[in-house]
């Protein structure tokens, strides 16, 4: 399954006045399409941090001190605002917990919709012209270097049929261009009479002449050959008699003949939004090179003829071609990848030497950072991460070492002396009303370790992609590349102006929910519920259409039944829409029936990580027998067990294990040294010393067994339940 998003290592900490807050330590996890991951943890375990550095909106007074979140080949931490600005809220987009923390009090909500759209629209379309121009002339380098084989006379036909592609291209968008503003007029004008007949038939309609000019002036556009046609002539008939059908009708008080002109104009409408669009990828091709007017067909026929027309004359050459140039630059990263191996098994032993020299640590690592970066496939879809995000990661692990190793002493010899004054005060009899913080100490071998950790682990990735070389389908990526090609075209096409953007929320606030939507487009956030505003939230955050969704306790402010309806919406829309979705919350019931993996967090860390099933059904950790055993039961009358304790002060971290001092089953090594993961199957993780092979065997909490029984009687039940349905409707 792709990966959209991957965290590893990441650690943040916290300036305070009080000393450093170590607020996420060392936490790793993937988020795959359209999976919901689920971050579950008490206040203060981190996990509203983790998504406010994945989104890059961190406090001011944050330190990140390692670890890489890896988005379409970028490390998130590196890039700059600029790059972000273009990445949040468009491709990964966030639902904050209070929604008024999201909404402009003053703002009406039909603005706050389409303000994103519109102007993410056109960074959009800034960004797939670019992408177009620059996968093209890669393709066309491709398709020289594999076919033409060095003769020049075979190069100039590439170059050509890449100028003929890029061509009809441009057509193409002209065409579809058009077509777009017109079936974008016929939405827009059907959604508004619908909205004023209503009104009319209820004798409270507002604003008349500005609506009725509105929808003739959309009806008019509306006409174009593939869009209102036929009935062009009757339709703009009615448009221009709107005016004075109203004006009539107002004296007489009876708006009836203008109600029927509005279902007439509606009927015409929406029997031409309902025809069949015509391909006009093909069209552009045809218009552009055969010279001959458009045959006189239904749209069904001349999509067919026209794709014919295209693959004969064209596109199954240019796609055989493309192929060749396709696999051309897979095999020569395939060799690229053969050589880095070689070359970073060979120069690895610089940063594993016990005393690293920081000239030729540097030097070494620019040599491996161009070595990498030759093995770039520039007509790969989806990029290769960890080759994008090798040479700036190296460095940075680089930086963390030096700096750390010149920071350490400075730290050290500030504590020192803060401590030796504070000794003092004690020998003279003084009770400090004040302690010293610890010194902000880099791990310095921790931070060689992860640099040859990333060496490592590229060698592993560049063995693995050699090992599948031979089961590449090439055929299908030739059609991935054209499709690409494409759908940024088709990006550039696509402008959002505002009566397009006011048609998309109305219709994103209809998908969220939201009862009368063109209504309620025009109203204020304190004219909609608690739950409605959320609602409001989820539509703004799918407003641009992103890639990964993440909730930060999306739902702890709701009433229970609200609640409910809010987490069936988002997975709803997280199906639909193919979302990936990080779920950030404190409860685990919550999460039950929508999360694919759950993350629980303690003090910063993960400490059990696994699929739904494994940590409902078969939780490791004491931390998450606890949160199962305070989740509330109406199965069953039972107390429910309090945490006992609070969570440590992170200022001044544990040395064993965080949950130590509330687990009434930690041992002597709990207090002293911190746990590893430990592997329990191939989806389930936990981090705890009880499952060591030495611990002594201990069974979860009664109120856990009890409870997985009561589910697992349930799921059966509903299960037959299901069956003896499908035997009845049989």
């Amino acid at each position: 399954m792709e990966n959209k998003l991957h965290v590893k290592d990441l650690t943040i900490s916290f300036r305070t006045t009080n000393g450093k807050v170590q607020a996420v330590r060392n936490i790793s996890f993937d988020l795959a399409k359209g999976e919901t991951l689920s971050i579950v943890g008490e206040s203060g375990s981190g996990k509203s941090v983790t998504s406010k550095a994945i989104l890059g909106i961190l406090a001011g007074n944050a330190i990140i001190e390692g670890g890489e979140i890896i988005y379409d080949g970028k490390d998130l931490l590196k890039i700059s605002e600029e790059e972000f600005h273009k990445i949040r809220g468009d491709k990964i987009a966030m639902i904050f917990q209070d929604p008024m923390s999201s909404l402009n009090p003053i703002v009406k909500i039909g603005r706050q919709l389409t303000e994103a759209m519109i102007l993410k629209g056109k960074a959009r379309q800034r960004e797939s012209r670019k992408t177009f121009n620059t996968y093209l002339k890669n393709l066309c380098e491709s398709m020289k270097e594999a076919v033409a084989n060095g003769d020049k006379t075979i190069e100039k036909e590439m170059d050509e049929k890449c100028r003929n592609f890029d061509k009809f291209e441009y057509k193409h968008l002209d065409l579809e261009s058009a077509y777009n503003k017109a079936h974008d007029a016929a939405s827009e004008a059907i959604e508004d009479i619908g909205e004023l007949v209503f009104e009319l038939e209820k004798n409270a309609a507002k604003d008349l002449p500005y609506r009725i000019k509105e929808i003739a002036t959309n009806a008019k556009l509306s006409v174009q050959e593939y869009v209102v046609n036929e009935k062009a002539g009757r339709l703009i008939e009615l448009a221009k008699g709107l005016p004075s059908y109203v004006k009539a009708c107002k004296k007489s008080g009876d708006y009836t003949p203008a109600i029927v002109a509005l279902k007439e104009m509606k009927s015409i409408l929406s029997e031409a939004a309902a025809f069949e669009k015509p391909n006009f990828f093909a069209m552009g091709y045809y218009v552009t090179y055969a010279k001959k007017p458009l045959p006189d067909m239904p749209v069904s026929e001349l999509n067919k003829f026209l794709r014919k027309y295209l693959d004969e004359d064209f596109m199954l050459d240019f796609i055989a071609n493309a192929r060749q140039g396709i696999e051309k630059y897979a095999k020569k990263s395939y060799e690229h990848k053969a050589d880095a191996i070689k070359v970073l098994e060979e120069h690895k032993k610089v940063f594993e030497a016990e005393h690293l020299n920081r000239a030729e640590c540097y030097a070494t690592a620019h040599t491996l950072t161009h070595k990498v970066n030759e093995c770039i496939d520039p007509l790969e879809i989806v990029k290769d991460s960890l080759t994008y995000t090798f040479g700036s990661g190296l460095k940075s692990d680089l930086d963390v070492y030096f700096i750390g190793k010149i920071k350490n002493k400075k730290e050290q010899a500030k504590y020192d002396k803060a401590k030796a004054k504070y000794d003092r005060k004690v020998a003279k009899g003084k009770t400090p009303d004040y302690t010293i913080p610890a010194p902000n100490i880099t791990d310095l071998e921790r931070a060689k370790a992860n640099i040859v950790y990333q060496i490592d682990r590229l060698i592993k990735h560049y063995q693995e992609s050699l090992a599948a070389a031979s089961s590449r389908d090439y055929d299908t990526e030739t059609v991935d590349a054209i499709d690409h090609l494409k759908a940024n075209a088709s990006g550039v096409v696509n402008k959002v102006t505002k009566k397009i953007a006011k048609v998309r929320a109305i219709k994103l606030m209809e998908e969220v929910g939201i009862a009368e939507p063109r209504r309620r487009y025009n109203q204020y956030p304190f004219e909609f519920s608690g739950g409605m505003r959320q609602r409001i939230v989820i539509a703004i955050a799918l407003a641009t259409d992103p890639d990964i969704l993440i909730c930060d306790e999306p739902t702890t402010a709701l009433d229970v039944t609200i609640q409910s309806q809010i987490l069936e919406l988002i997975n709803k829309l997280k199906d639909e829409r193919k979302l990936s979705v990080i779920f950030i919350t404190h409860d685990l019931g919550v999460v039950a029936n929508m999360a694919d993996r759950i993350a629980v967090m303690y003090a910063g860390k993960i400490v059990e990580y696994g699929t739904s099933e494994d940590i409902f059904y078969h939780a490791a950790h004491p931390y998450t027998w606890a949160l199962l055993s305070s989740m509330p039961d109406l199965d069953t009358n039972e107390r429910l067990e309090a945490i006992p304790g609070t969570p440590p002060n992170m200022i001044y971290p544990p040395k064993g294990d965080a949950f130590a001092p509330r687990n009434k089953y930690a041992m002597k090594i709990d207090f002293e040294r911190q746990p590893p993961m430990f592997k329990i199957t191939d989806t389930h993780y936990a981090a705890t010393w009880l499952l060591h092979p030495d611990a002594p065997k201990v069974d979860p909490p009664k109120i856990i067994v009890d409870r997985i029984k009561r589910m697992q009687e349930k799921n059966k039940q509903n299960a037959s339940g299901e069956d003896s349905g499908k035997e009845e409707n049989v």
